[in-house]
């Protein structure tokens, strides 16, 4: 079975305030022990909580985040290879992660086409240090040019990296995500689990529109999509957690990339208590 675990972007403001390891502390309250790292700096304190966590609370550190390129807050492929590795080494994490691809990487057939082939070289060296180079998708990932879609020219032009399917944005993609996980299968390593919700339609458009603002009002009423908490949204997650186990997944996250004033402790909490009473 497949580990769960959290992203930890959803608790980048509490690592900053309070900690790594006290934020790894209430996670492990909540009966959760292996994470993700995004948006989190890998600088030494951080990483040396991480190492602690693992041999005092039992903690696995699924996956880490880079970037293909150098930028401001994340350790690149380009730029800090060695580094990557060795914190992967250190930590016992098989897998590393690009969270998007760059926007003008996009646009087009080919930009898409140049970036996975500037991609795949640091998946092949990754792979022979026995770490595994994964893509995480959002919803532009379903553009298709000449009928191929992003993810088909990334596996088409990297096979050597895998993918990291955020089953939420396959939703808001408009593609079925059990019909993606079964085109996929084999190729999905990590999921990131977070709900897909229709929030009620807000006062303000029923106001736009009873004062004749008709396009201001239908642009409330077409954005009333939410991130949720998994179990309190529209997605069939006693469908999907199987088939993306039979996909490939080895991992896993718990995500949600808005909660909505929520503490996000307690969004993770209603997540957890979810997937606890499916089976996970």
């Amino acid at each position: 079975m497949a580990k769960l675990g959290v992203q930890l972007m959803m608790l980048k403001d509490q690592v900053a305030q309070q900690g790594m390891y006290q934020v790894l502390e209430q996670l492990a309250a909540l009966d959760i022990h292996c994470v993700e790292v995004s948006q989190i700096p890998m600088d030494e304190k951080n990483t040396a909580d991480l190492e602690r966590a693992i041999n005092e609370l039992g903690f696995e550190v699924g996956a880490l985040s880079v970037a293909l390129h150098p930028k401001p807050g994340i350790d690149s492929l380009s730029g800090e290879f060695e580094k990557v590795v060795s914190d992967c080494k250190r930590l016992g994490a098989r897998y590393v992660r690009i969270g998007m691809m760059p926007f003008e990487a996009m646009v087009s057939k080919e930009a898409t086409e140049a970036w996975a082939a500037e991609l795949n070289p640091y998946a092949q060296r990754l792979a022979n240090e026995g770490i595994t180079l994964c893509y995480h998708n959002h919803h532009a990932d379903l553009i298709q040019f000449d009928g191929e879609r992003i993810f088909d020219i990334v596996r088409r032009v990297a096979p050597d990296v895998y993918f990291e399917v955020d089953l939420h944005w396959v939703q808001r993609g408009g593609m079925a995500p059990l019909d993606m996980l079964e085109l996929y299968q084999g190729v999905c390593k990590l999921i990131h689990v977070k709900d897909y919700r229709v929030a009620a339609l807000p006062q303000e458009a029923i106001e736009l529109f009873n004062a004749g603002k008709f396009a201001e009002g239908y642009d409330k009423f077409v954005n009333i999509i939410q991130f949720a908490e998994v179990g309190q949204g529209n997605m069939n997650w006693p469908a999907l957690l199987p088939a993306s186990e039979k996909a490939g997944a080895d991992f896993f996250f718990i995500e949600q990339d808005m909660t909505y004033g929520r503490d996000p402790f307690d969004c993770i909490k209603d997540s957890r208590e979810y997937l606890k009473s499916i089976g996970y």
